[in-house]
């Protein structure tokens, strides 16, 4: 294959462990922000307080999340450190930050076993799924372009196969979605849910 067929955008599919652990983390503590984002099935969820603590966390655990789901983009300017307890699955500065690190602290254990299990659960099926996830972009992109008439734009597009409670898409980053993994699954459902990303990007 010629460079000159070759595709200009890259998508990138995962369930990170990382970004399952943050979002593990949020639904712990009662945070309520990104409020579109919904909850993880299967992990606890606490009350949302509304008081200075509270706003506290949010604030820092906004911060680490930025960092978690597009670290290049986020860098922070203080070192950071590993959380004890999280293996290598979530680092925050080490400035500014001991109210959400000593919060997370209790929840280590669990977090880190939820977001293994939920990323090798993906990986299984990601294994095992008929169609391929390239063959699910290509087949969006092919539709955006006959609709545009025009080859699509190069992009990039980062996709997180997260067990969330609601189906659907939802931007987390600049280059980054959440998609559920039941719908993720439907492929006669996917392609028109990925279709107004695509043509967002392309």
């Amino acid at each position: 294959m010629s460079g000159a067929e070759r595709p200009e955008w890259v998508v990138r599919e995962d369930a990170s462990a990382t970004v399952l652990v943050a979002l593990f983390v949020r639904q712990a503590l009662g945070i309520r922000a990104p409020e579109e984002v919904p909850h993880l099935r299967g992990a606890p969820a606490a009350q949302p307080e509304d008081d200075d603590d509270a706003r506290l966390l949010e604030r820092q655990w906004l911060a680490y999340w930025a960092m978690a789901v597009e670290p290049q983009a986020h860098p922070s300017p203080v070192p950071l450190d590993l959380v004890d307890g999280f293996e290598t699955l979530a680092v925050l500065p080490v400035d500014g930050f001991d109210e959400l690190r000593a919060a997370m602290a209790p929840l280590a254990a669990d977090a880190v076993a939820f977001a293994r299990w939920a990323s090798d659960r993906y990986a299984q099926q990601a294994r095992s799924g008929s169609a391929s996830s390239y063959r699910a972009y290509a087949s969006a992109i092919a539709e955006h372009e006959r609709r545009v008439g025009r080859r699509a734009h190069s992009f990039e597009l980062n996709v997180q196969v997260l067990p969330l409670t609601q189906r659907g898409v939802w931007w987390i980053g600049s280059l980054t979605i959440a998609v559920t993994d039941g719908l993720r699954g439907d492929v006669a459902a996917f392609d028109p849910a990925i279709q107004p990303i695509i043509a967002e990007l392309a």
